[in-house]
Formats: structure tokens, C-alpha cells, sequence
């Protein structure tokens, strides 16, 4: 049994005659268009797909009444005529007579949505678009016959008339969706198309060889405006087409410049400018950008010659000996200078400090702030000095106007200009110091432990001298808990700030002095701090540890420190200490 059905409208009695399959020649895929000679016959016929050679006169081609369908639409080129063959010969390629172009269009439909083929003919069943099954012919041309021109119907005319009625019937009952095992293998494209193909092909490589020379011009283009961008640029920094202007030397006085955090080499060259150091900023940024210790430049002030050659200034900027301004403030650290009891040691103070660091010029012959002005200045007016708000009542009340910056200057690495008079030297590290200590909460964690803020800066400056850093916060909770019941502090630090000296033991005669300071003679907190606290000493007096220790005593050389709420076991404890030679006095 056949595995076709048998088309509506089919004769019983028809017979179908097998056809021999048709060869095609198809171009591969990168060929190019083919050239065709028309043949001398004049009666081929160009449809667009396939030329055909027929006999006169034409056969009209019959009509059937059909029963309606909804039929796939097929859109196909229309011929007027049917197609007849002449005999069939060893198969010879068709050739293309240019006697009229009608190009391959996929869009364009026959008139009755089919046009007369033939039962094998593929150009029944054209290339779907990509949304639709494509269908595939599975039948056989047949061989070509010859019909005699008498004008007489034959008997094999009327097979052809079947045959296309029985196309156009079974292409009308195609279902709309083919299952996909149903699909055969693709049939490759005709030979108008195929040459469309190549011509389009051929199109498109042109576009993209057009499209890559476009591209270079592009980035040409933007590489020629880059260069001129920087050109130009270059001669606005670098001041035209000339070499920038630059100094010979030898180089004239010095002067003080700032280098502020996060200036640029452009920003420093600047700088350096304004204030005559070199001749032109951009001689400057040449040389610094030639040179690896730039890198190392951190913000300050620098003593620099003025009227230098560019590279000078740049040798003369990384030389660490050219900072000036520079100092670091340790913990603990007083206004004035101490001396250490057991070796003799001095122990310079914030003052000599910052005297040391605001000298200027050439080793002999350099010129400072000395010392003395500075206490000087630092026993002024409190508002010109920088006192915050709220330590001004109580600095205002110290006993000793040369103690009255005491703890306002906070431990840390500063940078200062040296040119400044010493008050607004002073002015600055103060102004500082309060912004951070107000950054730990010093304004509002008094109010947890009973203490204003300058009360709770004096407790901090006694945690730092008193104590290690482990034993900060339970140092603090012995300050508060004796405040609490109105109990004598006792601590030697206090009586050693009076007397300028620094030692753990004191003697009872020193202990015996009555000071602002001494707090086995007075009873409460000294009058002011008596070093500048750590902001670790500080954060401990805001949040002390929890704790009912009214005693301390450190008791070794390591700083090992006992603390206990029992009287008779502190004494234990200090004599642990005398054993171990720590609380013997120098004096």
C-alpha cells in the first residue's frame, strides 16, 4: 500500500506513471553569480526559477471546479502557459535567455496561489519562513514527452490535467502543523535563488570590508583629535611651544610652603610658583614627574630656597631634612620640661617641643620660637588661644597661669607653620585637640559618671599617668569610686606634676606639700590635668569597667598593678612592691 493518499477527486482507475527525479545544479555557498548564455532557440521562456521549452501552439489549461479548502498560502511567480517538454535527452542544463528580467521575488504569489506546475515539480513547495513547516515534495519527475503538433488532444494530456488537479487537491489538504518526524530534509534552494543568495552574499562582504576601512578612518580620527587635545593642553600647562621658564640659580632666601593632603604634582608646582621657588610651574611638574622620591612627599610645611632650578626644587622638596613644622606629642607628655629622679634625665616638655620644630635655616645659624615665648603666649588670653567652651570656666580658675594649657594640647603627630607667632601657633594645636576630643563623646559622657568635661579630661590625664593600657578602665573606676565618697586620691603622679619630676615613689616630705596639685594634701581632682591624656585614657574614664576597688598598687617592674577594696590587703600588696625595690624613692 502506497504511503501517499490517494488526492480528493482522484479517478479510481488513474494510474500514477513514476517520474525519474529531476538534477538541479546548485550553487555552493560561496560561489559567485553565474553567467548564462541564452540559447539560439527562440522558444525559451524565463519564469525566474526554471526555463522551459515548449512547443506551439499552447495548450490551454483546463479548468476544474474544486471544492473549496483553506489552503496554505504558497506564494509563487505566474505563468500564463503550461509547461510541455521536448523529448527527454541526456539531461543539459537550461540556459537563461535575457529577453526579459523577471527577478526572483519570495513575496509575490500566482494568481491562484499555485501557478501550473508539474506534479514533481519542487517549485511547488518553496522555502517557508522560519515559523512554518516547511513541505517537501516526495515525488519523482517523470521523463519528458514529446507531443506532436497536430493540434489533437493525446492520451497523455489527460494524466497531466490530473496530476495537477491532484496537486492543487493534496496541497489544499496539508495540514497546518506538521509534526516534525513528518519534515523531510531540506530541499536546497533553486538556481535563481541560489544566485540571489550570492549576490546578496557578495553584498554583504562588501559592506563589511566598507564598514572595517570606515572603522580605521573612525579611530584615526579620534586618535588625531587626541593628539590635539594634548597638544593644545600641553601648551596651556607648559606655557606655548617653548621650553618652560626655569631659574638658573643660585637661589635666593627660603620660604615656608604647604603641602596640603591630596594636592598633585600640577597643585604643588603651582604652589611653588606663587611663592617664587621656581620660575614656572610646569618646569616643576617636568622634573617631579621624572623623579621616584616625589612619591614620598607627605603633607607639611617645607622650608625651600627660592629662584631654584626646577630640578633643585624637586631635590630640595624630598629631603627630609627641608620639613619643618613637624612634631609628635607622647602620652603623658606635660607643658614643661621634667626631670627623672632615679637618672637625671630630662624629659622635654610640649613647649621645648614645638620650639625645636619651628627653626629655621641653616644649621648655626637657624632661628626659633624659643621657649620662653612660648609659656609666654601660652598664659594669654583664653579665646585667642583656642580654649573650647566648655573648659574656659575652669582654665579660668587655674591657680598658675603657665599651667592654664595643661591637657588642651592632644597627644599625636602635628604639623604646624613655622612662620606663625607662637600664639597663633598654639592657638592652632588647641583648637584641634578639643575637635577630637569632642569626637569621643567627652560633651555627653559626663553626664554617666557625675564629671563636666574638664573634670573628665583631669580624671583621663591621671589614668595615663597611673596606668598601663590593660588596666586603663579599672584605674578610672578607683578615680570615680573614691570621688563618690569624698576620699583623698593619693596618687604620687600628683605630687611629682608639682615638683617637675617624675617618679613611681614619692617621700613623705613631698607627699606633706600642700599644692593645687597634690592629692594626698587636697582632697577631689588637681586643678588641671597634669599631662595630655591619650584618647584611650579618656574613652576610659567615659566608660569605666564595672568595679568596687578603692585601692591600687603596682607591684613589679613589668607594671603588674593589684587592685582590691580592702584596706589590710592593699597593704599586703605595697609590700609586695617594696620587695620587689619598686616604691624606693631617688630623692
Amino acid at each position: 500500500m502506497s504511503n501517499h493518499r490517494r488526492p480528493a477527486g482522484e479517478r479510481p482507475d488513474f494510474q500514477y506513471i513514476p517520474r525519474e527525479p529531476r538534477r538541479h545544479r546548485y550553487l555552493d555557498g560561496d560561489d559567485d553569480d553565474v553567467d548564462y548564455t541564452p540559447p539560439p532557440d527562440d522558444d525559451l521562456v524565463t519564469t525566474g526559477r526554471h526555463a522551459v521549452v515548449y512547443d506551439e501552439p499552447h495548450f490551454d489549461e483546463p479548468h476544474f471546479d474544486e471544492p473549496h479548502f483553506d489552503e496554505p498560502h504558497y506564494e509563487e511567480q505566474h505563468l500564463e502557459e503550461p509547461q510541455r517538454h521536448e523529448p527527454h535527452r541526456e539531461y543539459v542544463e537550461p540556459r537563461y535567455e535575457h529577453r526579459y528580467e523577471q527577478p526572483y521575488d519570495p513575496e509575490s504569489a500566482y494568481e491562484d496561489g499555485y501557478g501550473p506546475r508539474s506534479y514533481g515539480d519542487a517549485r511547488a513547495y518553496r522555502e517557508t519562513p522560519a515559523d512554518d513547516h516547511p513541505y517537501v515534495d516526495d515525488h519523482v519527475d517523470e521523463p519528458d514527452e514529446v507531443y506532436p503538433d497536430d493540434g489533437f488532444d493525446h492520451p497523455h494530456d489527460e494524466p497531466d490535467v490530473a496530476f495537477a488537479e491532484a496537486e492543487t487537491q493534496i496541497i489544499s489538504a496539508i495540514p497546518e502543523e506538521i509534526p516534525p518526524s513528518a519534515i523531510p530534509e531540506e530541499i536546497p534552494p533553486t538556481r535563481a535563488a541560489a544566485r540571489t543568495q550570492a549576490r546578496r552574499r557578495k553584498q554583504a562582504r562588501g559592506r563589511a570590508r566598507r564598514g572595517k576601512v570606515f572603522g580605521v578612518l573612525a579611530a584615526a580620527t579620534v586618535l588625531i583629535v587626541l593628539v590635539g587635545v594634548v597638544f593644545v593642553g600641553g601648551k596651556l600647562f607648559f606655557g606655548g611651544s617653548d621650553a618652560p621658564a626655569d631659574y638658573a640659580g643660585p637661589g635666593g632666601p627660603e620660604v615656608v610652603v604647604q603641602v596640603h593632603p591630596g594636592d598633585t604634582a600640577e597643585e604643588i608646582a603651582t604652589t611653588l610658583a606663587d611663592r617664587d621657588v621656581v620660575a614656572s610651574g610646569s618646569a616643576f611638574f617636568n622634573a617631579a614627574v621624572q623623579s621616584n622620591a616625589m612619591n614620598s612627599v607627605q603633607p607639611g610645611f617645607y622650608s625651600l630656597s627660592t629662584q631654584i632650578p626646577a630640578d633643585d626644587a624637586v631635590q630640595e622638596l624630598v629631603d627630609p631634612a627641608s620639613r619643618v613644622g613637624q612634631m609628635i606629642i607622647s602620652e603623658g607628655r606635660q607643658l614643661h620640661d621634667t626631670t627623672d629622679v632615679q637618672t637625671g634625665a630630662k624629659k622635654k616638655g610640649i613647649y621645648t617641643l614645638i620650639s625645636e620644630a619651628s627653626c629655621l635655616g641653616d644649621a648655626g645659624q637657624q632661628k626659633c620660637i624659643s621657649y620662653d615665648d612660648l609659656n609666654a603666649a601660652g598664659a594669654g588670653d583664653l579665646s585667642a588661644l583656642g580654649v573650647p567652651d566648655w573648659a574656659k570656666d575652669s582654665v579660668a580658675g587655674v591657680p598658675d597661669r603657665d599651667r592654664q594649657l595643661e591637657g588642651l594640647i592632644a597627644a599625636g603627630s602635628w604639623d604646624f607653620d613655622p612662620t606663625a607667632g607662637p600664639a597663633a601657633i598654639l592657638q592652632k594645636l588647641v583648637s584641634e585637640s578639643s575637635a577630637s576630643y569632642e569626637k569621643t563623646g567627652i560633651l555627653t559622657a559626663g553626664d554617666q559618671v557625675g564629671l563636666t568635661p574638664y573634670k573628665m579630661l583631669v580624671a583621663a590625664s591621671l589614668v595615663e599617668r597611673e596606668a598601663m593600657p590593660d588596666d586603663f578602665s579599672k584605674v578610672a573606676r578607683v578615680i570615680l569610686n573614691r570621688l563618690a565618697v569624698n576620699q583623698a586620691l593619693q596618687f604620687d603622679s600628683t605630687v611629682n606634676y608639682a615638683l617637675d619630676t617624675t617618679e613611681l615613689a614619692t617621700t613623705d616630705a613631698d607627699r606633706a606639700q600642700v599644692t593645687p596639685w597634690n592629692t594626698y594634701a587636697s582632697p577631689g581632682l588637681p586643678a588641671t590635668p597634669i599631662s595630655s591624656p591619650s584618647i584611650g585614657a579618656l574613652q576610659a574614664v567615659e566608660q569605666p569597667a564595672p568595679g568596687d576597688w578603692i585601692y591600687f598598687v603596682t607591684v613589679d617592674a613589668k607594671g603588674t598593678t593589684l587592685f582590691t577594696k580592702s584596706y589590710d590587703e592593699h597593704l599586703a600588696n605595697i609590700d609586695q612592691a617594696l620587695n620587689n625595690g619598686i616604691l624606693n624613692s631617688g630623692r
